[in-house]
């Protein structure tokens, strides 16, 4: 080791005394630096760079400082960074480069004010090159995402999209965008983006908000992983590694087992195998924490790897060498997934759960978890997956989740006396056709409100200029602010019926509405993300709130909101069978997942 540290250094002395004597040309200090860096020197080249920046004046100085600061950032040494870029820009304000490596260097430092202010400056400046002014409104676009100011972060992908129109990665950014906001209609023309671009820049989570075409969600899914997804190797690579014998080794992939969602669900499927017949696995990259509900999923592992920091292709071997049976996937095409170490196919048996509801394509991954309702004969041809079908509901719960003190319609704001319909799915679900029928059932339901999860600010006044168009009183709107998960549990006591969305349907709001007692009315579509919560409303013994056309749905919420007797009597029945019925019997649902993972494994075994 000593040896691999010192001669490099040694080998380099000669070249750092002619950069620290002011004679190097900048195209040898380039050329210098080059080599050091494709030797795995990187600390040497930046010492190269220091020396040569030290004695060297130069009209092109803040290129090397440029490159210096390359250099430091990928050695995390970023207050150095800083300083170079920094030099580079007071030396040439127009060196776009440098602002934007400087504001990716500021978004990490957590600095996001500062970082935006480098990237206006690029965009801002008319004398800088229209590709690295791209560059710069990409960047804009993403963080102002990232920090929920959606006006400007979809002003400042439509810039981006009026200079370079075949961007598919902002064209799918700039539509989700729309839905977070229920900017309507969604797809809204920009520049020269085509209505073609358009919906085939949508992303698969997108496309399931926007219709429940089963094709449509197939193409998109497959366009993702055509551009994105790395093609599989040749031989699957749980086939180089030894047979074994033993308990059946199921392993669970995910960046998502904590305060999300697919974490909220997953903690008593986890806990609930039979350790006699299971051994369980968990392969994460989830930020670690101390909240409890990531500790409780931890302590229900028998074995946490961590695959934050480690490349898919070592990911996907530790994967094979732990010797798992079943992988099953937490996440399909969702944010933060990784496709790259499923397409290595680790695990002979590859399985999609709760991440992703519908199809995600991918190769390697050979079956979905379903139930007949949520994935019928017809859905078939349109998912790459094969269903292994569970006998009641797909969706697995908690039944330990904790609920806070039960709240008063008062300090909602929300009036004694009405019937109260709510929907607390998350705006960007929200599509004009579904949210004009509740404006036209508040209309035919007097005294009666919709209570709504107040995302954000944008969505919230497009929702009330929604209703004005449609004659409803914004007062019959009340939004309701984000707390924290018992507390959200807990106000579900205080609505009379919810409305599900469409073809998005609701997946964890489901479960914790019928948890919570509080009766559904679904529009039942063609897709496996549209049939959700009728097949949660199955399970739990109440198919007749299940609805096949918006007209229905439509009749249906106006009945309900008309007898709220009949409403009272579904309440009473969840509040009596809910939580004893097939949806939430978690021990038996856990057996059946566990004897299908091992039919399916004992079969590759004895391949």
């Amino acid at each position: 080791m000593p040896v691999q540290t010192t001669a490099p250094a040694q080998a380099a002395d000669p070249v750092l005394d002619k950069a620290a004597s002011g004679a190097m040309p900048l195209s040898e200090l380039l050329s210098q630096a080059q080599v050091l860096q494709t030797t795995g020197d990187p600390t040497a080249a930046a010492a190269l760079y220091e020396a040569w920046i030290a004695h060297t004046p130069s009209p092109l100085l803040h290129v090397a400082l440029f490159n210096r600061g390359t250099l430091l950032t990928a050695l995390e040494r970023r207050d150095e960074a800083a300083d170079c870029y920094l030099r580079a820009i007071e030396l040439s304000p127009s060196f776009a480069q440098a602002r934007l490596n400087m504001g990716n260097l500021l978004e990490r430092k957590g600095e996001p004010d500062a970082a935006l202010a480098q990237w206006r400056a690029v965009v801002d400046d008319p004398h800088i090159a229209e590709d690295l002014r791209v560059l710069a409104w990409n960047n804009l676009g993403r963080l102002q995402e990232t920090l929920r100011r959606y006006l400007e972060a979809e002003s400042s992908l439509k810039s981006s999209l009026q200079i370079k129109p075949r961007q598919f990665d902002v064209i799918q950014h700039y539509v989700h965008l729309r839905q977070k906001q229920c900017a309507w209609p969604i797809y809204e023309p920009v520049g020269e983006v085509t209505p073609n671009m358009l919906l085939t820049g949508t992303s698969l989570l997108a496309m399931m908000g926007l219709s429940d075409d089963p094709a449509l969600q197939l193409l998109s899914a497959q366009r993702f992983v055509h551009e994105r997804v790395p093609k599989p190797p040749p031989e699957p690579l749980h086939a180089s590694m030894p047979r074994r014998e033993g308990r059946l080794r199921i392993g669970y992939l995910s960046g998502d087992l904590h305060m999300h969602a697919v974490g909220l669900l997953m903690p008593e499927l986890l806990e609930l195998h039979d350790r006699s017949r299971v051994e369980v696995y968990g392969f994460c990259w989830t930020p670690e924490s101390a909240h409890p509900q990531r500790l409780r999923l931890l302590k229900a592992m028998d074995q946490h790897v961590r695959l934050d920091g480690v490349d898919d292709s070592t990911a996907a071997r530790l994967i094979a060498q732990a010797g798992i049976d079943v992988l099953v996937d937490l996440q399909g095409l969702t944010s933060g997934a990784r496709p790259g170490i499923l397409v290595q196919r680790p695990a002979p048996v590859q399985v999609s759960y709760l991440g992703l509801p519908g199809t995600a394509a991918l190769p390697g991954v050979d079956y979905i978890l379903a139930d007949r309702f949520v994935m019928p004969p017809e859905l078939l041809p349109y998912c790459t997956e094969r269903p292994i079908y569970l006998p009641h509901c797909y969706q697995v719960s908690d039944r330990q989740r904790l609920v806070g003190a039960t709240p008063t319609r008062a300090a909602n704001k929300l009036p004694e006396d009405a019937f109260v319909f709510c929907s607390f799915n998350n705006n960007h679900k929200f599509t004009p056709e579904v949210f004009r029928c509740w404006m036209r059932v508040l209309h035919q339901v007097p005294n009666s409100v919709l209570w709504l999860l107040a995302d954000n600010d944008t969505s919230r006044e497009n929702l009330l200029r929604e209703a004005d168009a449609m004659g409803v009183g914004r007062e019959r709107l009340v939004f309701a602010p984000r707390v924290a998960p018992p507390d959200y549990l807990a106000r579900f006591q205080l609505a009379d019926l919810m409305l599900d969305t469409f073809p998005y349907n609701a997946g964890t709001t489901a479960s914790d509405a019928l948890w919570m007692g509080l009766p559904i009315l679904t529009l039942a579509g063609r897709s496996y993300i549209s049939r959700m919560a009728g097949s949660l409303l199955q399970a739990v013994g109440l198919p007749d709130l299940v609805t096949e056309t918006l007209a229905d749905y439509e009749r249906q919420a106006v009945v309900l909101g008309r007898q709220p007797l009949r409403v009272a009597s579904y309440k009473r029945y969840l509040a009596e069978h809910g939580r004893s019925s097939p949806l939430f019997d978690l021990p038996q649902l856990v057996r059946d997942i566990e004897s299908e993972f091992e039919r399916l494994a004992l079969a590759r075994r004895g391949a």
